[in-house]
Formats: structure tokens, sequence, C-alpha cells
């Protein structure tokens, strides 16, 4: 059966966007401000371990959500784009980079609240303040499946060309440092929750000579 007939695996886009948002609801639950001491961070990860672990695991989840619904979209713009495209495998592995460093995200603040008692607050703010390192990179890399999709869907029509010209919005936003970390917490989550809806709602794709006519 074609991935086209099977669209199964988009239901795990809005999964995923639950799982983004419980995780960051609960691993920012009462956290320090930008600003705070080590002893303010490490006195957080005491106080609010259970919310720090459970969030943090669940934002975690999502980020292995992220990679699976990419992946099963992935052989939907192989089907449109033809084998011999690069771009489907480019989203892949783009998706997976933002993933492991979306979990990575997460992880620091996991292990601080892990660690709490075998940890003291240099070491705590340290922990604290990597949450910047891998978020950035995950920025990064989430322009890779967004810029892949939008090419392959203005060329296909395999996904509306306004969705395209939207993903490529994004993906330009990405780029920007001081205004990207918006495009990952607002336009990443959208992007995956409207492209499983258009999956979902049955969105073909064109013949493949529309992409050399395009």
């Amino acid at each position: 059966m074609s991935n086209s007939g099977n669209r199964g695996w988009a239901l795990i886009g809005p999964l995923t966007v639950i799982l983004w948002i419980a995780g960051i609801f609960l691993v920012t639950y009462k956290a320090p401000g930008d600003h705070a001491s080590g002893s303010d961070v490490l006195a957080w990860y005491r106080a609010h371990t259970l919310t720090i672990v459970l969030g943090g695991w669940l934002f975690m989840l999502g980020s292995l959500g992220f990679v699976t619904f990419v992946s099963g979209l992935r052989l939907r713009l192989a089907e449109a784009a033809g084998q011999a495209s690069q771009l489907p495998g480019l989203a892949l592995v783009g998706a997976a980079m933002a993933g492991a460093f979306g979990m990575l995200t997460a992880a620091v603040d996991v292990a601080g609240g892990i660690d709490k008692n075998e940890i003291g607050p240099t070491t705590a703010l340290a922990f604290h303040h990597a949450v910047d390192i891998f978020f950035v990179c995950a920025e990064l890399a989430a322009i890779l499946p967004l810029a892949a999709v939008a090419i392959v869907a203005w060329r296909t029509r395999v996904l509306p060309r306004w969705w395209a010209v939207l993903s490529g919005f994004v993906a330009i936003v990405l780029v920007v440092g001081p205004i990207g970390w918006a495009a990952v917490i607002f336009g990443l989550p959208i992007w995956t929750l409207g492209t499983s809806l258009f999956v979902l709602l049955g969105s073909r794709p064109r013949v493949r000579a529309a992409a050399a006519t395009a």
C-alpha cells in the first residue's frame, strides 16, 4: 500500500504537539528567571523535581514523535518528488537532528532534577543555562525539514502552495538568530499540526510531471 493511502502515521503530528505543550508547561512551572543564581536554580530542582522530570520526559517523547512524523512525511514527499530527489531524505536528517537537540534541551534540566542532591549551585546553574546551547542547535536543524517540505510542496503540490510558502517563511525566520526562537516555540508546533491535518484530510500529490514543469 502506498504511503499516500495510509495516513495513520500523520496522527503522530498532533500527539507530538500535545506532548511538547504539556512538557513545556510542566518543566517551566515556577522556573527561576533568566538572571537567577545557582542557589535559586538548585532550590528549584529540589522543590519541583517531579514536574521537571515529568515535563522533560514528555517533551523528549514529543521530540521523538517529531522525528517519527517527518519519517512518515518523507515517504509522502518521495512519492511526489521522485526517488531521485534528495529533499525528502534531507528533511528526515534535519528532523532527526532537531529531535536530538530538542531532547537534550529538556534533558539538562531533567538531569538537574535527578541529581539535585549530588550537585552544587554552580553545576545547577551550568545545567540550566546549557538549555540555550541545545535550543539554538535545534533551531538551526529545524530549517532543513521545513525548507525541504516547502520546496517539494511548491513543486509538486503534495501540500497546498500557500502552505509551502508558510513553511518557507518559518524556515527563513529560523535562520534569523534574534527571532528564530519564536519560530521554534510557535512556528514549529503550528507547522507540525497543520501539515498533519493536510495529510489526514487527504491532500493528494500531483503527478511527478508537475515537478518538471513547475
